[in-house]
């Protein structure tokens, strides 16, 4: 028994040793130290064998850290914390996953870091602010976006592009030779500078682009050579902010407007990516090793489909993750689906093609449904017009093989379909089959006027009845001479005509007597003057009359109708006139003169009243009458307006004004001064009008009625 025992040891042990060689042979941290160089800290990490590539690392800016991964690395140190707080460095993580560890360090604040291989060591520097040292006063927010690499040629700029992002953003996309160029990236004054270290230009690219057409928040770009690197320069407007990454050869610097938000403490962030920030450096990795560091970072659940591959060069600085992963995935023809806190990723096509199979599984299982009837009653809706719109041929509510019935006196529809649409129509009913509100509108139409109206007239004669030398001869009344109106009056006097004329017009020398008005006589005021013999006699009549009128009128009608529907009150007269048919006979026809107002209100969704109102007020005007009948006044307002529930808007007003100023006179005599008024009459007239029309929309409820 103890030799069978022993061949099976001596057979199998080769194969054990076989199977366990992979584990002996597992590469393992052993030892982890800090040391203080200067301003500088250097981490020594030291593994059981050389490592072939410096390990991939990212940072987070809040809170500060930085990690690096290790595949194919295990924890040797027998510890996963330790504590050092040696300058900027608070404490160092290990965390061991299968076959992989990931070192995290803990900083105060957040620093530049390098790494080196020395066969197995490792050594990484965290850089610090030397003392006396100060920044630059025009050099703020300074970093190293990238180092420079070691490279067989120099690298150089194969073009520069300008684009205009999808929210407004300025774009500056640099194409390089290299994705190996390092990059520094400061605003100095209000402009930003983007720095490529050891690069040349082309003769073609060192100008300056005007982009103030885009309509972005950079105004210009101009590069040019500067020693061994090339300067960028990028000149924004106003407040911004700057975002750059890298993928593969092309680096992009990206500006956005910043509006400040007053109530907001800090003003920050990028709408759209709000993702906590990190920074990523990766040389020629795998996507779905950069998918992983994102999940881990992220906490998301991220399943990659086995066709995601290929490798990838990304430098990020200080990017939101959402935007990192979003980079990613347009860098390689990827698309993503999220459902809760798993994320699928995918190539584009494929994803699409996966969900056209899903809709077109779907879309056979309602075509394979058994058919259903149901009745729907409808109380506030038509079912006519619910028919109407489902047996339209372009609706998509209900399937081909569904079908629909009305019945117009009991207002209900029969439909006959698939439990999938039947919940559709289900749906539709609920959303329209709702009462409709109600609007009071009350439209107030004010009419005023103000009218003025003054005459002054003279009337005005003279008479002289002396004795004459041959009295008998020439006349028997002793009238001397006489200044009068007429020759009858004249001829009288004098014995040359013995009719007897009209004392009231003709003994006149001047009759212009004030006018009527609206049939109101004048009032007069005369007076005789005569010398002692009464053989003289001077006649003056003036005559007077003034007229001021003030009136309004306010009209008031109100109608109550439902929301979307239009409604029309009107009330007033029908005018007949005749009217000429084509045979020649005449007929009567009725044209109206009243007071209409059609509106058609509709409710907002906060509360407002859109009207499209139109007031008409007409009137008979009986002052201008014709054989064909009598004229009418319109006054006519059509417009569409928004008002507040319950507010009062003047939707229209006409404001008209009569000044008039009539003088009759005599020629000559009426233009003297002083004695030129006995020889002319004056008429005055100032007539002001003014229409207003008001309107009130009010939402009725249960507890407001037209009364």
């Amino acid at each position: 028994m103890t030799t069978v025992n022993s061949i099976l040891k001596r057979l199998l042990l080769p194969f054990i040793l076989l199977l366990i060689q992979p584990a002996w042979a597992q590469n393992a941290i052993e030892t982890l130290g800090v040391s203080q160089q200067g301003a500088d800290l250097v981490l020594k990490l030291t593994t059981s064998k050389p490592l072939a590539t410096v390990p991939a690392s990212f940072s987070v800016a809040n809170p500060p850290r930085i990690a690096y991964d290790f595949p194919g690395v295990t924890n040797a140190l027998g510890r996963n914390a330790q504590t050092f707080n040696e300058g900027d460095l608070r404490s160092i993580n290990l965390v061991q996953v299968g076959d992989r560890t990931r070192v995290v360090l803990n900083l105060r604040q957040v620093r530049q870091s390098t790494t080196r291989l020395d066969g197995k060591d490792i050594f990484i520097t965290i850089s610090g602010v030397a003392a006396g040292a100060p920044p630059k006063a025009d050099e703020v927010g300074s970093q190293r976006f990238a180092e420079a690499r070691p490279s067989a040629e120099k690298a150089s700029i194969r073009d520069i592009n300008f684009r205009r992002g999808t929210n407004g953003e300025g774009r500056v996309v640099v194409d390089l030779s290299e994705s190996n160029v390092g990059i520094d990236i400061r605003q100095q004054g209000s402009n930003l500078v983007v720095e490529f270290l050891k690069t040349s230009l082309p003769d073609a690219l060192r100008r300056r682009l005007d982009v103030t057409d885009f309509a972005t928040p950079i105004t210009a770009v101009n590069t040019q050579p500067q020693g061994d690197n090339i300067r960028m320069v990028i000149s924004p407007k106003g407040l911004w902010e700057h975002n750059a990454y890298q993928s593969d050869n092309q680096f992009v610097v990206e500006v956005k407007q910043l509006v400040e938000d007053p109530n907001k403490l800090v003003q920050s962030g990028r709408r759209g990516y709000q993702g906590e920030k990190l920074s990523l450096n990766f040389q020629n990795i795998d996507v779905r090793a950069v998918l992983q560091v994102i999940a881990d970072f992220t906490d998301f659940n991220i399943i990659t489909s086995d066709t995601v591959g290929g490798n990838l060069t990304l430098r990020l600085k200080d990017v939101p993750w959402d935007q990192a992963l979003d980079i990613i995935l347009q860098a390689k023809g990827l698309d993503m689906r999220k459902n809760g806190n798993v994320i699928w990723i995918a190539p584009r096509d494929e994803l699409a093609a996966k969900e056209k199979l899903q809709l077109e599984s779907r879309q056979q299982i309602t075509d394979l449904e058994p058919v259903r009837t149901e009745t729907f009653q409808l109380n506030y809706h038509k079912a006519k017009s619910v028919f109407d719109f489902l047996k339209n041929k372009d609706q998509t509510v209900l399937s081909k093989r569904g079908s629909v019935i009305v019945d117009e006196r009991t207002n209900k529809l029969f439909v006959s379909d698939s439990p999938t649409r039947l919940e559709d129509v289900r749906r539709l009913i609920s959303e329209i089959d709702i009462p409709a509100r109600q609007v009071m509108i009350e439209a107030r139409i004010v009419e005023a006027d103000d009218n003025f109206t003054k005459n002054l007239g003279v009337r005005f004669g003279f008479h002289d009845a002396g004795a004459l030398i041959s009295r008998q001869t020439i006349g028997n009344t002793g009238v001397r001479y006489t200044l009068g109106g007429g020759v009858a009056d004249t001829g009288f006097h004098t014995g040359q005509i013995s009719t007897t004329p009209n004392f009231n017009s003709n003994t006149l020398m001047t009759n212009l007597p004030a006018s009527n008005i609206a049939g109101k006589q004048p009032g007069q005021f005369s007076f005789v003057l005569f010398n002692s013999a009464a053989t003289r006699f001077l006649n003056l009549e003036v005559s007077a009359l003034e007229a001021d009128g003030k009136g309004k009128i306010v009209s008031s009608p109100r109608v109550v109708t439902a929301d979307q529907v239009e409604a029309l009150i009107e009330q007033g007269v029908e005018i007949p006139y005749q009217q000429a048919t084509s045979s020649g006979a005449t007929s009567i026809s009725f044209r109206k003169a009243n007071l209409a107002l059609r509106v058609k209100p509709q409710i907002t969704p906060d509360g407002r009243v859109n009207l499209t109102v139109d007031v008409n007020k007409d009137s008979p005007n009986t002052s201008i009458a014709t054989g064909a009948g009598v004229a009418i006044d319109t006054k006519h307002v059509k417009t569409e307006v928004l008002v507040e529930n319950g507010g009062t808007v003047v939707i229209g007003g006409i404001y008209t004004q009569d000044e008039r100023s009539i003088t009759s006179r005599v020629p000559v005599l009426g233009d003297l001064p002083y004695v030129g008024f006995l020889f002319k009459t004056q008429e005055r007239r100032d007539n002001k009008t003014e229409l207003l029309v008001f309107i009130t929309p009010k939402i009725l409820t249960e507890s407001v009625s037209l009364r």
